[in-house]
């Protein structure tokens, strides 16, 4: 908490001294299956950082952001058009996007039952024609997840994932960002599937998952946001059962990133050193 600690709140937005802005979410959020294309991941990001997650909401308060053109394509780098179309098109389409919660009802049996509880990003998007701006009207269910959070959140700059040209590494973020103060996360296959939202077809074969969205991923975040990651498949005999990940963070390493360090940053391992086990 201690980066945290030191943003400066204001009525609306927790900015730091530089004016960096910090996407907040509920563990649970981090957790669930998103529904979002990058672009949408993008928007929706840029729009979540500049909520104050601290601030407690009044009686039916309902907040709306405004995202424009010029900022998103700052942020992202990307060109003018590109932004305009792509906040034209998360218009069209955000409020349709789905947020899938997977949550332990009650046992029946032995067995724990789970609800799953589908929700919405927003209630509306108004798009400008001509000023290049996009309004997001939240819904109302999700701000629990969003603002007035003092336990169980994750918190990260914007600017961390400003460069990703992968969803999946965004996800991978988000993930390892939960257990920053240990730097170790462990997720079972089933929910790291799910959560980075793996198609069908990956999910019964590992390597797939390990090919197409855990190497790649790792990659980024070594290159564009400073991190050291050593990963390992967790296995029950012959099945893999869980990824095991041991990570720190240095944005300073960006600065130095080649294409022979940054493979001397990326590790898979069957056994990693006591000290990290």
């Amino acid at each position: 908490m201690g980066e945290v600690e030191e943003l400066r709140q204001d009525a609306d937005v927790l900015v730091d001294a530089q004016g960096r802005r910090w996407v907040t979410q509920s563990n649970a959020l981090i957790r669930a299956c998103q529904g979002l294309s990058l672009a949408e991941k993008r928007l929706v990001a840029c729009a979540i950082s500049k909520l104050n997650s601290r601030r407690q909401l009044g009686p039916f308060e309902v907040p709306v952001t405004r995202v424009t053109a010029a900022e998103y394509a700052e942020t992202f780098d990307v060109d003018a058009n590109t932004a305009y179309e792509q906040l034209k098109d998360a218009a069209k389409n955000l409020y349709n996007r789905t947020i899938k919660f997977y949550k332990p009802a009650h046992r029946r049996r032995g067995a724990v039952l789970v609800t799953e509880v589908n929700m919405r990003w927003v209630g509306a998007a108004h798009y400008q024609e001509g000023e290049g701006w996009i309004e997001l009207h939240w819904w109302q269910p999700l701000l629990k997840h969003l603002v007035g959070l003092s336990e169980q959140f994750t918190t990260y700059q914007l600017t961390q994932a400003s460069a990703f040209r992968s969803l999946y590494s965004w996800r991978l973020l988000e993930l390892l960002m939960r257990f920053k103060d240990t730097g170790r996360a462990e997720y079972t296959i089933e929910d790291f599937a799910a959560s980075v939202e793996a198609p069908v077809t990956y999910r019964s074969d590992f390597a797939k998952i390990r090919a197409k969205i855990i190497e790649p991923a790792v990659k980024e975040l070594v290159e564009k946001d400073g991190w050291t990651i050593a990963w390992r498949a967790v296995k029950a005999g012959y099945k893999v059962k869980a990824v095991h990940f041991t990570f720190t963070r240095d944005p300073q390493l960006r600065l130095f990133s080649t294409d022979k360090y940054v493979g001397d940053l990326i590790h898979e391992r069957r056994e990693l050193p006591k000290e990290l086990s």
